[in-house]
């Protein structure tokens, strides 16, 4: 990333004001001479069936691929993964607590209807009606937006949320606390903006192509369950002159390998993800396919804390320290994956932590505390150690629960179970605590810290984790409050140790983002590192 990319990025981040004509164009950027394709279609493998495409009530990334294309929120990213103007052309604030977004007057709904500030009022209210029953109503709460905490938990009425329509596009929201990069919350999928007019006359229907209307560059013209989603461009987009691709398709394939042989045959140009027993071969034979970025990830086991025999504290460092992450990162995965010691990567802007001291022993030296460990629990030969490993439906996960489970058994005797289920039952089951341990990752909303750490947070059970621990809630409650960037980050450091002592989590590797990428498609978002890759700015070159 360049000195000039950061500058605007830094400048978002303090909530500094622009205009959206300092930055290059939004849409797709085609370089000069490129000569384009007469068919502008793009075919995207998307992992799994998405839960809902209604912003509000959804939490997979799945489901975030198909809502960038969809709706646009106050901000968006560009390929380098800077913030950028979306709906708001333009914004300030004097004290990072009080922000005035100015929207763009040509911003329209694909019914033709003008996106207002008004929009933005209902969407963010129904974000944190306790009736919406959005899992991500927590990511309002860590924003510290004015009466966030108390509507979510029955006690104001979401009218109080502080959020105004100064005008029809002027938008105003207060926060309770001085908060430098809530801009750069904004560009998550929640806080995008739904039809109210569309909502309220259809309910729960409202996500049917047929109904459907959104203020994103496409529209959703098809969606055949467990088979595909296709959308054509929004021709009230304000920035719909730049769209290239006429026609996207999102095929949900779970299983890596057929939608890897599906890409070779020419059926899909980008997949979601490759199988890792192929690596090897895709990298010898079709090294040109191949796109490898750092990605804002990270792969863990959630271990229930309230449950037995999680609730156990040498129980669950036990099972963690005899996991082999440099097996796993190096030669089970072999794509550039980072062993991890804890929940937040190393590719986190300004994030450089300490590793916590059981990283810094060898293997062998992990396994014999594991051992001590598990003994003084009461478990041993005559008591093997007993769970169920849940993940969902996916070669790679059941590959990896496989091997991990083998290293429990060769150096503990742990008896492990493991449990499969596809997506939507998998996040219900997670989400309900009706688990031991479960596969799980984490993949930062926006590119500081907080995104991850905040998944901890007590109130937060986003993605099944039960974690409770005053001590850490005290350190979130202390960053959210602290002005200093330097304190925040120290802050944000004790949390991993403090993750690490109690052990809630068992963190296993820092992903790249892997995937098969037919060299005709331009404008692939090489380095963002939130792989937010929209296909506003895509386009299929001529062979």
């Amino acid at each position: 990333m360049n000195k000039n990319k950061i500058t605007k990025a830094l400048l978002v981040s303090l909530g500094l004001t622009f205009s959206a004509t300092s930055f290059n164009a939004i849409a797709a950027d085609v370089p000069a001479g490129t000569k384009l394709a007469a068919k502008q279609e793009l075919v995207k493998g998307n992992g799994s069936e998405v839960a809902s495409i209604d912003p509000h009530k959804t939490q997979g990334v799945p489901e975030s691929n198909v809502i960038l294309d969809l709706l646009e929120g106050l901000v968006t990213q560009d390929a380098e993964g800077n913030t950028i103007p979306g709906v708001a052309e333009s914004w300030e604030t004097t004290d990072n607590k009080t922000f005035t977004f100015h929207l763009r007057k040509n911003a329209k709904w694909s019914n033709g209807d003008p996106v207002t500030a008004h929009d933005f009022v209902y969407s963010f209210q129904r974000a944190v009606d306790p009736a919406t029953a959005s899992p991500y109503s927590w990511y309002l709460d860590m924003t510290t937006m004015l009466n966030a905490s108390d509507i979510i938990a029955g006690k104001k009425d979401k009218s109080t949320l502080g959020v105004k329509a100064i005008d029809d596009y002027t938008f105003e929201v207060k926060l309770a606390t001085p908060v430098p990069y809530f801009v750069m919350m904004m560009g998550h999928t929640t806080m995008m903006p739904v039809h109210q007019a569309t909502v309220e006359k259809y309910g729960e229907q409202w996500t049917k192509p047929e109904n459907f209307v959104g203020n994103g560059a496409f529209v959703m013209s098809k969606w055949v369950v467990n088979e595909r989603i296709e959308m054509t461009p929004n021709k009230y987009y304000w920035d719909n002159d730049k769209t290239v691709l006429t026609k996207v398709t999102y095929l949900p394939l779970e299983n890596y390998v057929a939608e890897m042989n599906r890409f070779l045959a020419g059926e899909i140009d980008m997949t979601y993800d490759v199988p890792n027993e192929h690596f090897k071969r895709l990298k010898k034979e079709h090294a040109e396919s191949l796109a490898i970025k750092g990605d804002l990830c990270t792969y863990y086991y959630s271990l229930n804390t309230h449950k037995p025999p999680f609730d156990d504290l040498r129980v669950r460092k036990a099972v963690s320290y005899a996991v082999d992450r440099d097996v796993i990162a190096k030669f089970l995965l072999g794509k550039g994956e980072k062993p991890a010691y804890g929940l937040t990567p190393e590719i986190v802007a300004h994030f450089d932590p300490v590793l916590p001291p059981y990283a810094k022993l060898t293997q062998k030296e992990r396994n014999a505390e594991a051992k001590k460990l598990l003994e003084e629990a009461g478990y041993n030969a005559a008591n093997p150690l007993k769970f169920s490993l849940l993940y969902n439906t996916s070669e790679n996960h059941k590959k990896l629960a496989v091997a991990i489970g083998s290293m429990w058994k060769k150096t503990l005797g742990v008896e492990v179970t493991l449990e499969n289920q596809e997506w939507k039952t998998y996040l219900e089951t997670k989400n309900q605590g009706n688990f031991q341990a479960a596969r799980a990752s984490w993949c930062g909303d926006y590119n500081e810290a907080s995104t991850f750490t905040s998944l901890m947070e007590g109130n937060n059970t986003t993605g099944g984790v039960h974690y409770k621990s005053a001590e850490y809630d005290k350190l979130t409650e202390q960053a959210i409050l602290s002005t200093s960037e330097e304190e925040r980050q120290k802050l944000y450091y004790a949390q991993e140790a403090l993750l690490a002592k109690d052990m809630p989590i068992i963190p296993i590797y820092q992903y790249v983002k892997a995937r098969l990428l037919n060299p005709h498609v331009g404008g692939y978002a090489h380095h963002n590192a939130e792989d937010k890759n929209y296909s506003k700015n895509m386009y299929i070159i001529a062979d």
